[in-house]
């Protein structure tokens, strides 16, 4: 379904805000899901007992959850106003999923060396494929951002 809405400057910046925060939410909880659940593989804080890092893992699902339901407010907002604009709200989406990913392969794991992303293996590989792919989705949110910045109409 295709409607026309109004994209002043408010709706294209809440359209970007919405698609990054349900982009931080989605990967947080995918990785919170897959690396700390299901492989076992880390927790958000590596650096004290289990019970704490259950417990920093409760936090981080926690920030997923909260980032997806305000950024999926924000959707139903301007759903409402008729102002959602699906190619700007995935260019923030996808920066979103980069943004995170990058900033946790390079912060959390190397700056504050919270957790890495393995233990007991070779960590070169795990650092280049996890950070090499945030830079690709980066990259990707970035050139679909800036070929809205010039559209004047949103589709949904």
């Amino acid at each position: 379904m295709k409607q026309e809405g109004r994209t002043d400057d408010r709706s294209r910046k809440i359209n970007l805000l919405a698609g990054i925060l349900v982009g931080l939410g989605f990967v947080a909880f995918l990785d919170e899901a897959v690396f700390h659940q299901l492989l076992h593989w880390h927790h958000f804080y590596d650096r004290s007992t289990t019970s704490a890092g259950l417990v920093s893992d409760g936090l981080f699902h926690a920030f997923s959850f909260f980032a997806t339901v305000a950024g999926m407010y924000l959707i139903a907002d301007l759903r409402r106003r008729k102002s959602f604009w699906l190619r700007r709200w995935l260019a923030g989406f996808l920066i979103g999923v980069g943004s995170f990913q990058l900033y946790d392969g390079l912060v959390h794991h190397k700056l504050f060396d919270l957790h890495q992303i393995r233990y007991g293996v070779d960590i070169a590989p795990y650092d280049i494929v996890w950070n090499a792919a945030a830079t690709i989705v980066l990259v990707a949110g970035a050139m679909l951002l800036s070929q809205t910045r010039g559209a004047t109409s949103g589709h949904t």
